[in-house]
């Protein structure tokens, strides 16, 4: 494939699960999580330098909100945060009968609704589920019977919604009403074979190509959002890309996560930058993330 770029380190950094990255176009930081450590990190990309927040527990993902400050998904439930403070605010738990559950990806819908997904700690398959929170803060049920929950995008039209369940190895596209957040009439918009690994965290571009983090892939593609086929690939030197985004004064840099769960000390001594902050420049650009109304 002739369009392929390869990723360079931004910053070294042994994360467990690093995922969720959200550019904060006015300050120009990126921040992400480690899910696994309860952190949330904000990365200043012309300092080169990272502060980290301690949750206290695991810490599935973080948006911003329009108001200031970040609306989470932690273990225990939804919360908002301010970063200037350090305080946490409860908002609701979706599965309060669910302690072996806990939060995964999330995500703002341009409506400014926050999307968040649960998964159990032993991967069972469809004891996930996606819920919205609204900006009354309402929490509705979206989508039952997941078993991992991660990338979601909306179209600029809005009128698409594409998700990912990981194991299923499929990019799902749906019908978006983006006065009420209602989604219908899913369809199969691409498969994934076992060589290209699982797709996890998504993002979308201006032109509205979908770009798929491939866990054990070694890459992230981009996607026609109405073919399914790849474009455009961007490589690493680690296996585990686990989600990415588009920040940068000019919204052209790819971000990219990665992991080093489920790694032995020989798979580690092989890809020894598994787990940091990727960075490759782009002839595509993205938009500044939405944020959470309530």
């Amino acid at each position: 494939m002739q369009n392929v770029k390869e990723a360079a380190i931004e910053y070294r950094y042994d994360a467990t699960l690093g995922e969720g990255p959200v550019w904060e176009e006015t300050e120009e930081k990126l921040y992400w999580v480690d899910i696994l450590s309860g952190k949330l990190m904000r990365y200043d990309p012309h300092e080169k330098t990272s502060t980290a927040y301690e949750m206290e527990e695991h810490l599935g993902a973080a948006a911003l909100r329009k108001g200031g400050g970040m609306v989470m998904a932690l273990q225990s439930g939804l919360v908002f945060f301010d970063p200037e403070s350090g305080d946490t605010a409860p908002i609701s738990d979706p599965e309060p009968g669910l302690p072996d559950n806990r939060f995964n990806d999330a995500k703002c819908d341009p409506a400014g609704r926050f999307w968040a997904g649960t998964l159990s700690y032993n991967l069972e398959e469809g004891a996930g589920s996606l819920y919205c929170l609204d900006g009354d803060l309402n929490v509705d049920l979206k989508l039952q019977g997941l078993t991992i929950p991660n990338g979601m995008a909306w179209n600029k039209q809005r009128t698409r919604f594409f998700f990912i369940d990981t194991p299923s190895r499929k990019i799902l596209s749906f019908d978006y009403e983006d006065a009420t957040g209602v989604i219908a009439n899913p369809a199969i918009l691409k498969e994934f074979s076992e060589t290209d690994g699982y797709p996890d965290g998504m993002t979308i571009d201006r032109e509205g190509g979908l770009w798929v983090a491939l866990y054990n892939g070694y890459k992230v593609c981009r996607i026609d959002p109405l073919s399914g086929e790849t474009l455009f690939e961007v490589r690493l030197p680690v296996p585990q890309a686990t989600s990415c985004t588009f920040g940068g004064s000019a919204l052209d840099e790819l971000y990219i996560t990665t992991a080093r769960e489920h790694m032995s000390e020989a798979d580690i001594s092989r890809w020894p930058l598994s787990g940091s902050l990727f960075k490759v420049s782009l002839p595509f650009s993205g938009r500044p993330p939405s944020r959470f109304v309530g």
